[in-house]
């Protein structure tokens, strides 16, 4: 294996995943994109970064698209090389939009636009180790596969199939607080055990979800229920999970996003949703609102 293509560029989307009930399988990607441009060189390392993480993210081998992309080469077995990174980074940061899974994605496919037979780093092959990465696959899917998507595991493989989805169904809206968390603090909020009956509820939401989404979204909200984790992380983020009972109340299908603590609409409008948010939080100039379109579209490498 040789690489073949010295300038590779490719876009990745946000995601926001669990939607709900469907914790760690169900995921969407959303029309906010990071875009970024490698160059293979003959010398070292030269990372340059703009926007979200300009500043903050590591600029030496530890930062996770090169992480990522040089995974890709080895596994490929291609050669190593100096490469010049530049990221225009506009998915927000510990906000549970899968940046992190944004930058694994972003680094393998890179990779397989330098491969010389890109079919080395085929889709089942990228979300394999972009979940090794990641843990889990519920973001590295719907950022290589775009739309919604349901992700499981199957053993130690990662798998992933896309969601028929009606066209009207989802006009998704974000809420943004400037305040962020880690997923890891998130995770740690959870319980190692739940009560039988709360399995059983949201095993019968997430498969009420796929239906919602295929064409009922009158459904949207019985759909969106959860009972396994959003309160459970309401102490690491109370304004997130108390806005999004707001938002509920009023007849808006609302989630945390991820893990927080970013809220989704899963349909809503900017104008109706606006005066809920100014009304609610102490702080409106702390959240950001907007309208995110679903990315139907997976990035393919864009070489030269």
């Amino acid at each position: 294996m040789r690489i073949q293509h010295t300038q590779v560029s490719v876009q990745v989307p946000a995601t926001s995943a669990n939607l709900g009930p469907g914790f760690d399988t169900l995921g969407l990607a959303l029309d906010l994109c990071d875009e970024l441009t490698v160059r293979a060189t003959t010398g070292g390392l030269e990372i340059t970064v703009e926007g979200e993480g300009a500043g903050s993210v590591p600029q030496g081998e530890e930062h996770l698209v090169v992480r990522a992309l040089r995974r890709g080469l080895d596994h490929a077995g291609a050669p190593q090389s100096g490469l010049r990174l530049h990221a225009v980074n506009r998915i927000p940061h510990g906000r549970g939009l899968g940046s992190s899974a944004g930058a694994t994605v972003a680094g393998l496919l890179l990779a397989r636009g330098m491969l010389s037979e890109p079919g080395a780093l085929d889709d089942e092959t990228v979300l394999q180790l972009a979940t090794e990465f990641e843990g889990h696959p519920d973001n590295a899917a719907p950022a290589l596969l775009g739309g919604p998507v349901l992700s499981w595991m199957q053993g130690p493989t990662a798998r992933a199939v896309p969601l028929r989805h009606g066209d009207e169904v989802l006009r998704p809206v974000v809420l943004l607080p400037t305040a962020t968390l880690s997923t890891h603090r998130a995770r740690g909020l959870l319980p190692a055990e739940v009560p039988h009956a709360d399995a059983v509820f949201n095993a019968s939401r997430s498969a009420l979800l796929v239906h919602a989404l295929a064409g009922a979204p009158e459904l949207l909200m019985e759909a969106t229920e959860d009972r396994l984790h959003q309160e459970q992380r309401a102490p690491g983020m109370p304004e997130s999970v108390e806005l999004m009972r707001v938002l509920r109340t009023e007849g808006h299908p609302a989630v945390i996003s991820g893990a927080g603590p970013s809220v989704l609409v899963m349909a809503g409008r900017r104008s109706e949703i606006a005066p809920l948010v100014r009304r609610f939080v102490r702080d409106p100039g702390s959240w950001r609102i907007a309208e995110a379109p679903l990315r139907e579209q997976a990035s393919a490498p864009v070489v030269g």
